[in-house]
């Protein structure tokens, strides 16, 4: 063998075990990204899925936003059961929940600026929330306490709105106002996904214009319950929507303008990032996510389930200046999708 011949052997040689080396590198400390996988496309006439709640019999409820009054429901497989028309409404949902003790179906009506309770059978509907003022509100999220008090974000007004179990009518001072609920920013919405941490001594709101995660202490030793002032959880989950926690209390965050879950500790670490928008196919149908709004856990929380809204925010909000780069994508979907991910996820080393 000529002394050339193992110069570039060995030279060979090197280059394969640095590239097995940085391979293996990347592959150990990258993400996981646990792709976003199709679980339902909407039927015709239903677009803008936004609110999405797991019923306790595992069906899958979505809220749409586009103004056709429409909730469409599918089984865990993803097979469409019924469309429910709620004819009450102004056509402009958001928020859906079933109260954890009464079982009342709740839709928020961002539209008419009020909550209803909706049969989840027919979509017949009756008032359960209202505001004295409704007027430039922008109430977008609930979540309950242990004690089943409802609250609900408003995205406008920077604030939390609260009631009993049976919820009330003519709310007038909301429970908690603070600035770190509003935005300047894009997207145009503040407070949005909310949730209590397991001991319900912090509840966490989204803030999708500003791209944090507020928290609001809460005391629980006075009846009724009180908070402590705002402060920032975190910050910089691009478009911060619709959020859920988990058993461990890590926050499962929408973020809407990247289209991806952030999954954070309850110390403010990123611990995963899930899903990602692959294109479109099949006639104008999202691959992965597109515009993430919200989450919701299957019954065996093995999946979560996420609503792909892919708005135009410059139709929506009439301003051209809230183009994103998502946005040449969103104008030409011609179906609107729910996503399903796999909660599995291998963290990343932290020794």
């Amino acid at each position: 063998m000529s002394r050339l011949t193992a110069c570039v052997r060995a030279a060979t040689l090197v280059c394969a075990g640095l590239a097995t080396i940085l391979t293996s590198t990347q592959s150990t400390f990258a993400f996981d990204r646990n792709k976003a996988q199709l679980f339902a496309v909407l039927p015709d006439g239903a677009t803008l899925p936004e609110g999405l709640v797991v019923a306790p019999n595992g069906d899958v409820y979505v809220a749409t936003f586009d103004g056709s009054k429409k909730i469409v429901v599918f089984d865990d497989d993803g097979r469409l059961r019924r469309t429910l028309s709620v004819n009450a409404s102004s056509g402009f949902l958001l928020g859906i929940a079933f109260h954890p003790q009464t079982h009342a179906f709740l839709v928020i009506d961002f539209g008419a600026g009020k909550v209803l309770k909706v049969d989840p059978h027919t979509g017949g509907a009756s008032d359960f929330i209202t505001l004295a003022n409704p007027a430039g509100s922008g109430l977008n999220a609930l979540t309950f306490d242990h004690a089943g008090n409802v609250y609900v974000s408003d995205s406008f007004n920077g604030a939390i709105w609260k009631s009993g179990p049976s919820g009330q009518l003519g709310l007038t001072t909301p429970w908690v106002q603070n600035a770190l609920l509003k935005t300047t920013g894009d997207p145009p919405f503040g407070a949005n996904g909310l949730g209590f941490n397991k001991a319900q001594s912090i509840l966490f709101v989204a803030n999708t214009g500003n791209d944090t995660i507020v928290q609001i202490p809460v005391d629980n030793s006075t009846n009724p319950p009180s908070h402590g002032a705002p402060v920032i959880f975190t910050n910089s989950i691009n478009g911060a929507d619709g959020l859920i926690l988990d058993d461990h209390d890590n926050l499962w965050v929408c973020a809407n303008q990247s289209d991806e879950i952030v999954v954070v500790d309850k110390n403010g670490k990123v611990i995963a990032k899930l899903g990602d928008f692959e294109g479109l196919v099949d006639d104008g149908t999202p691959k992965g996510l597109l515009f993430p709004a919200s989450p919701g856990f299957s019954r065996d929380k093995k999946t979560v389930f996420v609503t792909n809204l892919a708005i135009d925010l410059t139709v929506a909000t009439g301003n051209p200046a809230n183009i994103a780069v998502d946005t040449p994508w969103i104008r030409k979907v011609e179906h609107w999708t729910v996503s399903k991910i796999d909660t599995r996820f291998q963290t990343l080393p932290d020794k």
